[in-house]
């Protein structure tokens, strides 16, 4: 039970402002400035409103994290209000289906990476190679 009324909580929900993706996002820059990986930008107003775009070679880049996208190998159902949280995430996984056709539709190749796989520098920057 909730100790404040509905407008209350909802008063103090609006106050929480999201910090993003941002720790995955400064390891991704890590691993491309590091591997020399050039000519990105942040902040693009694309659909979806990829982390990263290269917008000479047409490539958005999008960190997904495991929990909130329902990374198959790494995510967990929570066990508590289990309605809810499959709703949201099955939601998250259509809505970056919806996105990427989006963009794919417009010109652009789209590159999802999970979070946990940022841990293979060699592998994300051998993608991303690929793909620019």
């Amino acid at each position: 039970m909730d100790v404040f009324s509905a407008a209350q909580r909802s008063r103090n929900m609006s106050l929480i402002r999201s910090n993003k993706n941002r720790s995955t996002e400064l390891r991704l820059i890590r691993i491309m400035r590091e591997n020399g990986i050039t000519g990105w930008r942040r902040g693009s107003v694309l659909p979806g409103k990829p982390d990263f775009i290269f917008p000479t070679q047409r490539v958005a880049v999008f960190v997904d994290g495991d929990f909130w996208h329902g990374n198959p190998a790494r995510f967990r159902q929570p066990t508590t209000n289990t309605k809810y949280w499959s709703g949201k995430i099955a939601g998250n996984k259509t809505r970056d289906k919806e996105v990427s056709k989006e963009l794919s539709s417009r010109g652009w190749q789209v590159i999802r990476l999970w979070e946990s796989k940022l841990r293979d520098e060699k592998g994300v920057v051998r993608r991303l190679r690929s793909a620019l």
